[in-house]
């Protein structure tokens, strides 16, 4: 599969620093593909050709890019004008009657390492107006960028969190004194809905924010820098729980102030559904470790039960009781420390395994090895594999090793299918299977349904048994 990584590494001769310019670029070209109404390609020369290492289609207009070309040589009519822009480090345009092709060269410490060909139709599925306009030139100034090696940004924050606004969702051109020049539709009613219903354009949008915000507006530190665009940044105005995400992208040329554009977004559905998501993660780790509490509350009870117990059956039915629900809590324990619905059964099994030995006689010591890696496994089917597991190795210290021994564990994990093999030195087991009694019963019982797998028992030449489990895990 042809990847960006892949192409970059194995296809070119760029540097390790170089090859981060281009991953930066292409995780924030977005803006350049709306604000140009074009789907963008990013050319790079190879030593025997150029190379489409990525592309991007516009949110603002049709795509004139149909199929995924990444990974593709570039049509030859295009090299020259590729070699070209290279050449004179500067953006060049070119049409064939109906489409149009913009060549901008992308510069990292004043080498040209790469081209992004810009596709646009020449005959606009859209009317001229005031946006269009106003946000060539706002492409203008982004592409000269590139070639001068000012854009992206480094060290700002390209990670952006889920609701950053986007060319679609609000555009506001300032000017080098941070005075508004156009503000879209989708901006005004942004900003009208945290109370700014005053036009915005030829004010200056800083100043004009602060003197209509009120003492319930909760804002960021950075909100001044962001809305003057002097720096590459974002953030938040709260008001009466209306929230609006703000960007800046400082427009310069050859280090020189051009303006700003500044997009905007309101996101307060977005942040209300966060927090209710972050209620009810915090009401279900709550609710495991309540669980997990009684779980630990029962096996008490049992171990005190056992410990009164005048028959020596009874005894050893309430200890292995208890052991079942302790197991079980383990499960628990750990769900309450996260708010994926996974588990991490390595961590989970290191301290289940140790419960499962410390059954041994004293003065019989056993020792155990565990190698290989369970993955994450689906919280549904994690109490069932726990307890399987710890069925088979505590069988394996009570009756396969009377005099003491070794088990060792072993899982494989491919995908979704898991390979847990248990083996012992001991005495081994009867030719006739592992028993009929309720620990293999309910082993069985939970490998079949719960687990979707297999187990089998087996004598090994050398002595010992050899248990393996084969398990289908559901995918999360």
């Amino acid at each position: 599969m042809a990847t960006l990584t892949n192409i970059l590494e194995q296809k070119t001769e760029l540097s390790e620093e170089q090859r981060k310019w281009l991953h930066l670029l292409t995780g924030d070209w977005q803006i350049l593909a709306d604000i140009m109404f074009a789907d963008l390609l990013l050319v790079v020369p190879t030593p025997d050709n150029c190379i489409i290492a990525a592309q991007v289609r516009p949110a603002t207009a049709s795509t004139q890019v149909d199929t995924d070309i990444v990974g593709d040589q570039v049509e030859r009519e295009l090299l020259p004008l590729i070699d070209d822009a290279l050449s004179f480090a500067e953006p060049l345009t070119w049409g064939d009657g109906e489409m149009e092709y913009t060549f901008i060269p992308v510069s990292h410490q004043n080498k040209q390492i790469a081209v992004v060909v810009a596709v646009a139709a020449l005959i606009q599925d859209r009317v001229v107006s005031q946006a269009h306009e106003n946000y060539e030139g706002i492409a203008a100034d982004i592409r000269m960028m590139i070639s001068t090696g000012e854009f992206p940004f480094d060290g700002t924050p390209t990670g952006y969190r889920h609701g950053t606004p986007r060319v679609t969702d609000g555009v506001v051109h300032l000017d080098e004194d941070g005075i508004v020049v156009y503000a879209s539709p989708n901006a005004v009613s942004n900003f009208r809905r945290i109370g700014i219903d005053v036009p915005l354009q030829d004010r200056v949008l800083a100043e004009l924010v602060t003197e209509r915000l009120d003492s319930y507006a909760t804002v960021d530190e950075s909100l001044p820098v962001v809305l003057m665009g002097r720096a590459a940044w974002m953030a938040e105005i709260e008001v009466r729980s209306i929230i609006v995400s703000l960007r800046a992208v400082p427009l310069r040329k050859r280090g020189k102030r051009l303006g700003a554009m500044i997009l905007c977004r309101d996101i307060s559905e977005l942040r209300r559904q966060e927090r209710e998501l972050l209620t009810k993660d915090a009401t279900i780790r709550e609710i495991h470790h309540r669980v997990k509490n009684n779980l630990q509350t029962v096996s008490a009870l049992l171990r005190m039960q056992g410990r009164r117990a005048t028959s020596e059956e009874t005894r050893a039915a309430l200890e292995i009781a208890q052991r079942r629900v302790a197991t079980i809590a383990l499960v628990h324990e750990q769900l309450s420390q996260t708010i994926n619905d996974v588990v991490d059964f390595d961590q989970l099994f290191k301290p289940a395994l140790q419960m499962a030995i410390d059954i041994a006689v004293a003065g019989n010591p056993v020792t155990s090895e565990f190698t290989g890696s369970f993955g994450f496994v689906p919280a549904d089917q994690a109490a069932a594999l726990s307890v399987v597991l710890n069925e088979i190795i505590a069988n394996a210290v009570e009756h396969g090793l009377p005099q003491g021994g070794k088990v060792t564990v072993v899982a494989q994990r491919k995908g979704t299918e898991l390979k847990v093999t248990v083996r012992d030195d001991g005495i081994g087991i009867s030719p006739d299977g592992p028993g009929s009694g309720l620990g293999t019963q309910i082993v069985k019982t939970m490998v079949a349904s719960e687990l979707h797998g297999r187990i089998k028992w087996e004598n090994l030449d050398d002595g010992g048994t050899l248990v393996t489990l084969r398990a289908l895990l559901e995918e999360k």
